[in-house]
């Protein structure tokens, strides 16, 4: 049976050139011998936002360019009284802090119509399914780089720590070097990083329920390789598959990201990764899918499906998120 027939040079110029980003019927052919009625597996990178922000304030969100005025409780002053003295009168004021909805990401596809009809599978169907994990991706990979060193100064560096001050968790050019176990001088142990995470945060009062650790695959690793390799993980094996949760150390719940900001790309040397660290108030994330529609084309005969996702991030509160600069 002969293929059908594809727009070229000698015909109709084609809607979407070969080579371009649209369909490939000219290099593909277009119609296979048998279609497979099964489709290979996919896997997607786990994805962490929802799980270490929060989202108070999506619902107030309309459509991009839109923001949020959020207001901060005001630090009361505690002075020393005297009897009989003048007492000093205050008006407490709080920062506002604004949150911007000024990031979007969009897909667009087409079906033509002689491809659908040929076709025993649900194609929007499944596009639709794999636009929805790239787009957590991308979001989840565009917000954790815009984070990078909006920690507190206090939880970052070679001397983090409010109290202490003597906390090392490392800068771009002295990472720490991180082991599984047994480190020598110059390295430091995975589990020894966590602790000094907590201690971070311990030292900034903040509250122990509610934090979070998050670390590349290659430190879950030796992390599974460590004193606690026996009792790191909590059995939750739907969360570990939903969204990378490992266990709980220390009072931190773990999670594991390939998405995580590394390299040159994220203004590291080539080596160099980030590790975060913090608290659900630290950081806030609103987002909404202001359109997911299907329409039909008016260049040629098909089906086109397309999606817009808003959002914005901010951390709110530097003291509630702490960073580690590392390599392996």
């Amino acid at each position: 049976m002969a293929a059908f027939g594809i727009a070229g040079a000698a015909t109709t110029p084609p809607i979407y050139p070969t080579g371009g980003s649209g369909n490939t019927l000219q290099a593909s052919g277009f119609i296979p011998e048998i279609w497979s009625g099964k489709l290979i597996e996919k896997f997607y990178a786990s994805t962490v936002l929802s799980a270490i922000s929060n989202t108070d304030y999506e619902g107030e969100i309309k459509n991009q360019g839109d923001r949020v005025k959020i207001r901060t409780k005001p630090t009361i002053t505690i002075r020393d009284y005297l009897a009989d003295g003048l007492l000093a009168l205050e008006r407490p004021s709080g920062n506002n802090v604004e949150l911007y909805i000024d990031q979007g990401k969009y897909f667009n596809t087409i079906l033509d119509d002689v491809m659908d009809v040929q076709s025993d599978l649900n194609n929007l169907n499944i596009w639709a399914d794999d636009a929805s994990e790239q787009l957590k991706i991308t979001v989840d990979t565009a917000v954790l780089l815009g984070i990078i060193n909006q920690s507190n100064a206090s939880n970052m560096g070679t001397t983090a720590g409010k109290i202490s001050g003597t906390i090392n968790l490392g800068v771009t050019g002295t990472p720490l070097t991180i082991v599984a176990r047994t480190p020598t001088a110059g390295q430091v142990e995975i589990l020894d990083l966590i602790l000094r995470l907590g201690q971070a945060l311990d030292e900034q009062n903040i509250p122990e329920q509610g934090r979070w650790v998050v670390i590349p695959a290659w430190a879950a690793a030796m992390l599974k390789f460590s004193d606690l390799r026996q009792a790191y993980l909590t059995g939750d094996s739907v969360s570990v598959l939903r969204n990378g949760r490992l266990g709980m150390i220390d009072r931190f719940t773990l999670y594991t990201s390939n998405l995580l900001p590394k390299g040159t790309g994220a203004g590291l040397a080539a080596a160099e990764g980030v590790i975060y660290a913090g608290h659900a108030h630290g950081l806030t994330f609103a987002s909404q899918i202001s359109k997911v529609e299907t329409l039909r084309s008016e260049m040629t005969f098909g089906t086109i499906l397309r999606g817009l996702q808003v959002y914005g991030f901010k951390v709110l509160d530097g003291v509630a998120l702490a960073q580690a600069v590392v390599t392996h």
